[in-house]
């Protein structure tokens, strides 16, 4: 497995924990949100990047 592959799905795994403690600290819905789409996003761009 390539290292970006592994660096972007631990990315998106970090960032989903940050918008987990985003929502325990009650920061506003929308940085959440944020969090949890650019995890997304990391996530599924390091799976359509596996060969």
């Amino acid at each position: 497995m390539p290292y970006w592959t592994t660096l972007l799905i631990a990315l998106g795994g970090l960032l989903l924990g940050g918008a987990y403690s985003l929502r325990k600290q009650e920061f506003p819905v929308w940085l959440q949100i944020g969090f949890v789409i650019c995890a997304v996003m990391a996530i599924v761009a390091g799976f359509l990047l596996l060969p």
